[in-house]
């Protein structure tokens, strides 16, 4: 009994010595496997960021019916900024939207204080939109794009840096697009006819994916159709201008808002730019000298028929060529007259508020 009772005592004298040594390795195993943990951590990828002179930074997206579109957007413009070292605001603008588009923004705005958002009763036009977001912008730099999710919010990074270095404007450029037939050519059309007549030298005046150094967006005022002629806008006041090449995606949901009618609208408006930016001051510059034209064509064809009435003896009072030069005189004299009047309405309500200081002192 005693002796195999002996072997049990040694047993437990031996489990007792035993035990703290157990105890010392666990804590061992353990303490080693914490100090593991933090360095697998340090070996995520951090996220890299460029720096730019802006302090502040707004988005400005205007949008109609692009419900389903809206929070994927959001996402990917806060996942864009997060490579920016500076401060940034989202600001939506409804243009009257019919579907549950306000109300999605709303959440937004709800968990996030950045997000701003403005709607209208009604459906006002890109121009509005953009017009309203311009005056309740606060960063130094603006962009703006559209709401359907083809322009790329990862574009954004790139636009900010070449407007740091010292641009004034730079727009997008989708040298790759995924649009309709109709909608890509007739783009390219109106491109370059407005190239052509602007003289400002990029290839995408429609692009919606822009950046603004803030005071152009002060100083420029659009309305009707011009948000696709700001480029010229801002060129005529002598901003500087460029552009970046950026990615274009096909639409993921909803349907394009292109219509023929905006194409014949276009370049309207394109008329319009062309009068309101290059002769809006000097009137007498393009009525003048279109009448100027015009009546001198008259004259040439007057004289014409009174030289072969004298020496030849040639009949002008039934020849249509005898009428069309009277009315060549007359529509010249006409715009002549128009002319001189834009120059008296331009020298009695001419004021400084149309011209934009760079510096002062």
């Amino acid at each position: 009994m005693n002796g195999q009772n002996k072997p049990e005592s040694q047993n437990s004298q031996n489990s007792e010595q035993n035990s703290p040594q157990q105890q010392k390795k666990t804590y061992r195993r353990y303490h080693h496997y914490k100090k593991k943990y933090p360095s697998q951590q340090q070996k995520q990828p951090a996220v890299e960021t460029q720096a730019i002179s802006f302090k502040k930074v707004s988005i400005i997206v205007p949008l109609l019916n692009e419900e389903e579109s809206l929070r994927p957007l959001y996402n990917e413009i806060k996942k864009s900024l997060k490579t920016v070292n500076s401060d940034h605001e989202i600001i939506f603008v409804d243009d009257g939207s019919t579907d549950k588009s306000l109300v999605v923004i709303k959440d937004l705005a709800r968990i996030d204080n950045r997000v701003h958002f403005l709607s209208f009763r009604t459906n006002y036009g890109k121009s509005a939109a953009l017009q309203v977001g311009f005056k309740h912008a606060t960063g130094e730099a603006v962009i703006t794009m559209d709401a359907d999710l083809q322009d790329d919010p990862a574009e954004i990074p790139s636009l900010l840096k070449k407007l740091d270095e010292g641009f004034d404007l730079v727009s997008g450029w989708k040298k790759k697009r995924y649009d309709p037939f109709i909608k890509k050519y007739s783009s390219r059309f109106f491109n370059f006819v407005t190239r052509f007549f602007s003289k400002v030298k990029i290839h995408d005046f429609n692009c919606g994916l822009k950046a603004y150094r803030r005071h152009v967006v002060q100083s420029i005022n659009v309305y009707g159709e011009l948000h696709r002629y700001i480029p010229v806008l801002a060129g005529w006041k002598g901003f500087s201008v460029s552009e970046v090449v950026v990615k274009h995606n096909p639409r993921r949901y909803g349907k394009t808002k292109f219509g023929i009618s905006r194409f014949f609208k276009g370049f309207i408006d394109l008329i319009t730019v062309l009068f309101t930016t290059r002769y809006i001051q000097r009137p007498m510059h393009l009525f003048g000298f279109v009448g100027m034209i015009t009546a001198f064509a008259g004259v040439v064809i007057s004289l014409w028929l009174t030289y072969e009435k004298i020496f030849f003896g040639i009949g002008i009072n039934n020849r249509p060529i005898f009428f069309l030069g009277i009315l060549l005189i007359i529509v010249g004299v006409q715009f002549f007259a128009i002319g001189l009047l834009g120059e008296l309405m331009v020298h009695n309500f001419q004021n400084d508020r149309d011209y934009v200081i760079k510096e002062r002192k």
